[in-house]
C-alpha cells in the first residue's frame, strides 16, 4: 500500500500537470451512491508525504489541502475525514501565514468541519503574526476570521503556548515514521483503499493479543461487516452485548445484531435478536417515538423481506404490528415495508405501505423545493 503511494508521490513531484488527477470529483460507485472519485489516490499521496515532507513539497500541499476543501464542502454526505485533518496538518506545519485562509476553506466547508477541524489549524503561523496579518489584510473573508480568531474582548482564542502544545499533539496523531503509528491506522487506511485482503491482513495482526474490550469488539465488527464476514462481526457483537450500560444501550446492541445475523444468512438467531431488542424497548421511556424504536421496526421488515416461507410471514406481521406504536416512519422504513410485503405476497399491505412511502416522498420532495426557494 505505501509502495504504490510513495510512487505517486514522486510522480506528483515530476509534474504539477499530474496533480488535476488528485481534484475532488464526484462520482457514482457501484451501489449508487455519490463519492469523490479520487479520494484514494489523493489520500495516497497525503500518506506519502506524511512520511516524507520536503520544503518543496508546499505547493503541492496547498493544492491537496485545497481539494480537501471543496471535498469536504460537496460531498454527499460531508462529515470532517482523517485525510482532510492530516492535509490540515501537512499544510499547518509550513507555518505560512497566508495559509490561513485555505485553513479557513476547511473550517467553513460543513458543519463537522466548523466544529472539528482545529482552531489552531488557523494560527498555525504564530499567533500574534496570524492575527497582525489577517487584520490588515483586504481579504474578503477577512472579518469572519477575525471573529473567529478573537474573543469578545478582542484577544487570540488561543494562546502561543497553546499552539504549541497542539502542535505536539498532532505531530503525535500524526508521526513521521510509519513504525510509530497506531496500528488501526493501517486497518483504516487498507479499508479505505478497498483492498479487502489487506484489510483482512491488518486487522488480524491488530487484533492479534489484544483484550477483547468494547472499543475492540466494536471496530472488529465494523472492519468484519465492511469484509462482508457478517458471521464473525455477530460473533464480535454478541460479545460487546456485555458491555451494554442500561436497556437503551442493551436495545440497540441486540438491534445491531439482529442486522448482522440476517445478513449472515441465520434469520432465526437475527429474529431471536429481535425479541431481545424488543424486551430491552420495554425498559427505555418512549421508545417508540425515537430513532431506535425506528430503527427495531426497520430491522424487523428487513427480516421479513430477507426470510422465506411462514417464518418471513410471521416476521412480517410482527414488523406490521409493531409499525403501528412507531409514529413518522421514514421513508427508508416504508420502502423496506413494502418490498416485504411483496415478497410474502400481501397485496393488500403492499399498497398500503406503497401509498404512505409515496406520501412521505411528496413530503420530502416539497419540504426540499420550499427550502431552495
Amino acid at each position: 500500500m505505501m509502495e504504490s503511494a510513495r510512487r505517486e508521490l514522486e510522480r506528483m513531484r515530476g509534474s504539477s500537470g499530474a496533480w488535476r488527477e488528485l481534484r475532488y470529483e464526484r462520482a457514482t460507485d457501484a451501489d449508487g451512491e455519490a463519492r469523490d472519485g479520487n479520494a484514494v489516490r489523493r489520500a495516497k499521496v497525503l500518506w506519502a508525504l506524511q512520511y516524507d515532507r520536503r520544503p518543496e513539497d508546499l505547493p503541492l500541499v496547498r493544492w491537496l489541502a485545497g481539494q480537501e476543501a471543496s471535498c469536504r464542502h460537496e460531498a454527499p454526505f460531508q462529515g470532517l475525514s482523517e485525510e482532510t485533518e492530516l492535509a490540515g496538518f501537512l499544510l499547518a506545519e509550513y507555518r505560512q501565514v497566508e495559509d490561513v485562509w485555505l485553513h479557513w476553506e476547511i473550517k467553513v466547508a460543513n458543519f463537522d468541519t466548523w466544529c472539528g477541524y482545529d482552531l489552531e489549524h488557523l494560527f498555525a503561523a504564530g499567533v500574534r503574526a496570524t492575527t497582525a496579518f489577517v487584520r490588515g489584510s483586504g481579504h474578503a473573508d477577512r472579518d469572519a476570521v477575525l471573529e473567529r480568531l478573537l474573543d469578545e474582548a478582542g484577544r487570540p482564542c488561543v494562546s502561543e503556548e497553546g499552539l504549541a502544545k497542539w502542535s505536539q499533539r498532532k505531530r503525535s496523531h500524526f508521526p513521521a515514521d510509519p513504525a510509530a503509528e497506531d496500528p488501526v491506522t493501517w486497518v483504516e487506511r487498507a479499508h479505505l483503499t478497498g483492498d479487502r485482503e489487506l484489510t483482512r491482513r491488518e486487522l488480524d495482526r491488530w487484533a492479534a493479543g489484544r483484550d477483547r474490550d468494547k472499543e475492540t469488539l466494536g471496530r472488529l465488527r465494523y472492519y468484519l461487516a465492511g469484509l462482508g464476514a457478517f458471521a464473525e462481526a455477530a460473533r464480535a457483537q454478541r460479545a460487546s452485548l456485555a458491555f451494554a450500560v442500561d436497556d437503551r444501550d442493551s436495545a440497540s446492541a441486540w438491534q445491531t445484531l439482529a442486522g448482522l445475523e440476517r445478513q449472515a444468512g441465520d434469520h432465526h438467531a437475527a429474529w431471536e435478536a429481535l425479541c431481545e431488542c424488543r424486551r430491552a424497548l420495554e425498559g427505555v421511556s418512549g421508545w417508540s417515538e425515537v430513532g431506535l424504536g425506528r430503527m427495531y421496526v426497520e430491522e424487523l421488515f428487513l427480516l421479513a423481506g430477507s426470510a422465506e416461507g411462514e417464518f418471513a410471514e410471521a416476521v412480517f406481521a410482527e414488523a406490521d404490528r409493531r409499525a403501528r406504536d412507531v409514529p413518522g416512519l421514514p421513508l427508508v422504513v416504508l420502502q423496506s415495508a413494502a418490498e416485504a410485503a411483496d415478497k410474502v405476497g400481501d397485496q393488500t399491505k403492499a399498497g398500503y405501505y406503497r401509498k404512505l412511502r409515496d406520501a412521505e416522498r411528496q413530503r420530502i420532495d416539497t419540504a426540499m423545493g420550499r427550502a431552495r426557494h
